[in-house]
């Protein structure tokens, strides 16, 4: 979907001081932009909330994450919503994080539906828990006609363990005879990635100031520019979005190769 400048300025409207849609150049926004959603029980505890209360405001801060890069013209939004590492939470937590991922997907696919956009599931979603899985096979079917932004949310998932499983596959293809061993390449291993298809991200960006990978897209952001912000994911607006693209428009972007100054 496409918004005209109008549509646009009136989205970053009352923008605050420091930054504002005319700090953007429109013609150099990211293809791809990920996000490691930190903080949720952080925010919650300053607070003196349940952690479960910022996993829910957390939600508001997806939508509207979801909402201005659909607007700037983004092809692919992820984010990082359930690592494999974090079954190892609290099981209460894990059990309440399960539920809202079910139900919030359920509230959101009339919003899918008015911005266009196609959802897409990066992890292993068979081991989620049956009610939790049906919504996510539900979402994805309802969206796969959709032709604007792809959001593509990592649940139950982590890149040791997708790296793996591309090698499996590649493996099982060599061993079946459908490819020769010295055929393996960066290609093949891409193509059995989860986001097999997808752009490389250009920018990730992460919350709650943590300068870490966390086992996330460790293949895919070979060449990717990270903004870090101390602020924690439920804090995170339309302006803070605006505040990544221009640090990222900032970046010179070598891919490894020297600039002549």
């Amino acid at each position: 979907m496409e918004f005209d400048e109008g549509e646009l300025r009136a989205y970053y409207a009352d923008a605050p001081d420091d930054i504002s849609l005319s700090d953007i150049d429109l013609t150099n926004i990211p293809r791809h932009v990920s996000m490691i959603m930190d903080g949720n029980g952080r925010w919650a505890e300053e607070r003196g909330l349940a952690r479960h209360q910022g996993h829910i405001a957390g939600v508001d801060s997806l939508r509207e994450a979801v909402t201005s890069s659909v607007r700037l013209g983004f092809d692919v939004l992820s984010a990082y919503a359930f690592s494999t590492e974090n079954w190892r939470r609290p099981q209460e937590e894990v059990d309440l994080l399960m539920h809202l991922f079910a139900t919030t997907l359920l509230k959101e696919l009339p919003l899918f539906y008015q911005e266009n956009v196609r959802l897409r599931f990066l992890g292993d979603i068979t081991e989620l828990p049956e009610q939790t899985r049906e919504v996510f096979e539900e979402g994805l079917e309802k969206t796969a006609a959709h032709t604007g932004m792809v959001f593509a949310l990592a649940v139950n998932y982590g890149s040791r363990a997708e790296l793996a499983r591309a090698t499996r596959l590649v493996a099982q293809d060599v061993v079946a005879g459908r490819m020769n061993a010295d055929e393996v390449d960066e290609r093949s291993i891409e193509e059995r990635l989860y986001t097999s298809g997808l752009p490389d991200p250009d920018l990730l960006v992460r919350t709650s100031g943590e300068l870490r990978l966390s086992n996330y897209l460790l293949w895919q952001l070979a060449y990717t520019e990270f903004y870090v912000t101390s602020k924690h994911w439920p804090d995170f607006s339309r302006w803070d979005m605006l505040r990544a693209i221009r640090a990222y428009q900032g970046r010179n972007r070598r891919f490894g190769g020297v600039v002549e100054s």
